[in-house]
């Protein structure tokens, strides 16, 4: 036992000096590598929309435009119809997936990250406990399942189907069970750009003409997070995933990854080939949508958002459109038909404001097409 016990010190020992050594990295060098991989230091050329989404492991997508507008920023050459067509062809879907939010998928995705946070999405539905008393969730989701793949349904007609076996349950605690039990994607026309459609679900499987996979281990997506996102620590994925106890993941990854630490003596992963670029390669601006899951992939976001800035893009419930300036949030801006208007937290020097002219003509004319356009800037927030 003594031995056991003195080489267990030893290995413990030997695992803080490693940590003690390991490099430090600071807010500019994590946004250079996170940019990096997200393609906003610079566009690609190469991906296409669909591996586009699976690159980024799914865009959140509560409102329809945020996932074209995020694809925009990030791709070279990118159409609306690229991913339009996508969703028209049933490659991407949109399904409640991560942090039991909407996100736009790729096919193969949704049929396999489902599962992974399915646990997730039972304990949601402790909080609704009281609305459900005398259901049985099993029936209710093989009742579920067999309403909507017979016929595509609102969350409207499925609760009140719901509703007439079960009179005494609350309505929208039906409405939880069936989203939280159920992979339920939104079928088309809603999502297509230009085209306007209710929501109306199926499932997943239904959908795609094939079968979810069964629940995976989180390796695979701890090393595709890390690919995107990286480099991160345990509690960034977790923010991120919407998900507890990932820290065994990391650590059979460990033999496969790199460490670092961040100014805080957070420990960080990644993958040892992943791009880290200098801390001071140039950031062009970047015009994010609201909800971007660049600033929501992070449980310290200070890679991104200066601290002066903590929760400037959020009002109550309301996400703003963020604006990047040297990769860090500057700003936010809002669309009203042919009218950009721009908010910066700080003043710009003029070089500064002609790069974010630049890029706003550039996001325009891919997003809007040709036409007059008429770019303001309102008053610097303080």
């Amino acid at each position: 036992m003594r031995t056991k016990a003195r080489a267990s010190e030893r290995t413990t020992a030997r695992a803080s000096n490693v940590f003690a050594a390991a490099p430090v990295l600071g807010p500019r060098a994590l946004n250079r590598a996170t940019l990096e991989r997200q393609h906003l230091l610079r566009r690609s050329a190469a991906l296409t929309a669909t591996r586009a989404v699976g690159h980024l492991v799914g865009l959140q997508a509560q409102n329809v435009k945020p996932p074209y507008y995020a694809l925009a920023a990030r791709l070279e050459g990118f159409r609306p119809e690229d991913l339009s067509e996508a969703m028209a062809d049933r490659a991407v879907v949109r399904i409640v997936t991560l942090r039991s939010t909407l996100h736009t998928h790729t096919a193969d995705d949704a049929l396999s990250l489902r599962p992974l946070v399915q646990a997730a999405r039972n304990r949601e539905l402790n909080a609704f406990r009281k609305g459900l008393v005398g259901v049985d969730l099993e029936r209710l989701a093989l009742i579920s399942r067999e309403l909507v793949e017979t016929e595509p349904r609102t969350m409207g007609q499925l609760r009140e189907a719901l509703l007439a076996r079960w009179p005494d349950a609350d309505p929208f605690a039906l409405s939880v069970a069936a989203r939280c039990g159920l992979p339920l994607v939104q079928v088309t026309p809603r999502g297509l750009w230009g085209r306007s459609g209710q929501v109306v679900l199926t499932t997943a499987e239904h959908w795609l003409g094939r079968p979810a996979e069964p629940t995976p281990a989180p390796d695979a997506t701890v090393l595709r997070y890390l690919a995107a996102y990286g480099p991160a620590s345990v509690k960034d994925m977790q923010t991120w995933a919407g998900l507890t106890r990932l820290r065994e993941a990391f650590e059979r990854l460990r033999p496969r990854l790199v460490t670092f630490r961040d100014e805080k003596g957070v420990e960080l992963f990644d993958l040892p080939d992943a791009p880290r670029p200098e801390a001071d390669t140039p950031a062009p601006p970047r015009f994010l949508p609201e909800f971007d899951n660049l600033l929501l992939a992070h449980a310290d976001r200070s890679r991104l958002v200066p601290a002066g800035l903590k929760g400037r893009t959020w009002a109550g419930n309301q996400a703003y459109r963020a604006l990047l300036v040297d990769g860090f949030l500057a700003g936010v801006w809002r669309q009203d038909g042919n009218v950009l208007t721009i908010e910066p937290f700080g003043a710009l020097t003029k070089a500064r404001r002609g790069e974010v002219v630049g890029e706003a003509e550039r996001m325009l004319s891919v997003m809007s097409g040709d036409g007059a356009y008429d770019i303001r800037f309102g008053t610097v927030i303080e």
